[in-house]
C-alpha cells in the first residue's frame, strides 16, 4: 500500500463575499491511497484563514501521513488530531479505498438515485442589489430555505433585504437563516438579535467571534431567535472540552463542517454530545471540491436529516470535477447515470 497527496486550487466562477473578505480561489489537497488495482481518494479540505490546522508545517504533516500509511486509519487519525482537515481527507480516502467503487462510500437510496437531501439556498455577501438578485434567483429555483450571510454591509441594508423577503414570503413559505460569521460585537449583539427576530428567522449562526464562551452563553440564554454555533466548534478536539462547551453555552443548534472538526466520525461525536443536551444540529460543507462534498453528502444522508442541510456549494467553482451530484430545485441528488470526471490531472 502506498499513499501520496496532491495540492489543487479551486477557482470561483464568481468572487464570493464573506465577512473575511472576497474569495476568488481556494486551495485544497487530495490524499490518494493505492494498492495494486485499488485506489482511494479523499480531500484534505484546508480552509486557509479558518481551519484550525492552517499551519506552516501542513504539507510536512501531509507527507508524514502518506509516508506512514501502513500504520492504518485509526492510528493515523490519532496522530493527526491537531490537523482536522487531514483527518477528514484521510478518513474518506480509506473509506474510498475500502469501498467497492471509490466514490460510493456509503451505498444508499441516495447513491442509487432514489432519494435526495433537502438543502438551503446560499446568499453570498455583496452589494445590496447583488444580494437581492441572488435572493430572487434562489426563490425562483424553488428553495424553501434560504441562508443569507450578514455582517459585511450596513446592518440597516441587511434588515431591508430581510424585509424585502418577508413582504413577499411568510415564514411558512420561506425559512430564513442568517450567518454572521462572528461579525457582531458582544455589546451590540442582543439589540441586533431583537431587530432580526422581527423577520421570523429560523436561526443565526455564530453572532460573535468564537472563544467567548460566557458572552455566548449569556446570549443563548436570552436570545429572541435560536443561535447556532459554527466556528465555535473549530479546534475543540478533546471530548471533555466539547461537553464543557455545550454545557456552558447551551446553544439551540450546532453546525458541523466535517473538514473543520476532524472528519465524519468526529462530526458524529459532536452530534451525539449535542443530542444528549437536546441541541439540534445539521451538516454544512466548507467549500470542498465535489470529491469532499460527495463524501459529506453520502454521510449526511445516513443521518436521516429532518431539516435542510448546507450542501449546495459544488457549483461555485469553474474547475470542479464532474460528478453525479446535482442540485434540482432545493434537493441535492446523486445521478448514478453520470460518471466522475477524469482525476488524472491531480494524480499525475
Amino acid at each position: 500500500m502506498k499513499a501520496y497527496f496532491k495540492p489543487y486550487t479551486l477557482d470561483f466562477i464568481n468572487p464570493s463575499g464573506t465577512s473575511r473578505g472576497v474569495l476568488r480561489q481556494k486551495k485544497t489537497y487530495f490524499i490518494f491511497i493505492e494498492d495494486k488495482d485499488k485506489l482511494g481518494v479523499g480531500e484534505a479540505a484546508l480552509f486557509e484563514g479558518l481551519s484550525y490546522d492552517d499551519q506552516p508545517d501542513y504539507e510536512k504533516q501531509l507527507q508524514w501521513t502518506c509516508d506512514n500509511i501502513d500504520l492504518g486509519k485509526e492510528k493515523l487519525l490519532l496522530e493527526n488530531k491537531e490537523f482536522p482537515s487531514i483527518q477528514f481527507g484521510l478518513e474518506t480516502a480509506f473509506l474510498s479505498f475500502e469501498a467497492d467503487t471509490p466514490f460510493e462510500i456509503f451505498p444508499s437510496a441516495f447513491t442509487k438515485g432514489k432519494d435526495s437531501i433537502k438543502i438551503n439556498g446560499l446568499i453570498w455577501m455583496g452589494e445590496k442589489a447583488f444580494m437581492k438578485t441572488q435572493i430572487k434567483d434562489k426563490i425562483q429555483q424553488g428553495f424553501s430555505c434560504v441562508k443569507m450571510k450578514i455582517g459585511a454591509i450596513n446592518f440597516e441594508e441587511e434588515l431591508a433585504l430581510l424585509k424585502f423577503i418577508r413582504q413577499e414570503f411568510s415564514a411558512e413559505d420561506i425559512e430564513l437563516r442568517v450567518d454572521a460569521n462572528g461579525a457582531f460585537s458582544p455589546e451590540k449583539t442582543l439589540e441586533k438579535l431583537k431587530r432580526l427576530s422581527d423577520f421570523d428567522l429560523h436561526s443565526i449562526e455564530q453572532p460573535i467571534k468564537q472563544g467567548q464562551w460566557q458572552e455566548m452563553a449569556g446570549l443563548c440564554e436570552v436570545t429572541p431567535l435560536p443561535i447556532a454555533l459554527d466556528e465555535e466548534l473549530i479546534g475543540i478536539t478533546d471530548v471533555t472540552k466539547r461537553k464543557e462547551l455545550l454545557l456552558t453555552i447551551q446553544p439551540q443548534y450546532i453546525i458541523l463542517k466535517p473538514a473543520l472538526v476532524g472528519g465524519l466520525s468526529e462530526s458524529k461525536n459532536w452530534i451525539d454530545l449535542a443530542d444528549e443536551q437536546h441541541i439540534g444540529s445539521w451538516i454544512t460543507s466548507a467549500l470542498e471540491s465535489n470529491i469532499g462534498l460527495n463524501a459529506i453528502a453520502q454521510y449526511t444522508y445516513t443521518l436521516n436529516p429532518d431539516m435542510p442541510q448546507g450542501l449546495g456549494t459544488g457549483s461555485l467553482f469553474s474547475n470542479n470535477f464532474e460528478s453525479p451530484l446535482e442540485v434540482r430545485g432545493e434537493r441535492l441528488c446523486y445521478n448514478p447515470g453520470n460518471s466522475w470526471g477524469d482525476l488524472k490531472d491531480i494524480m499525475l
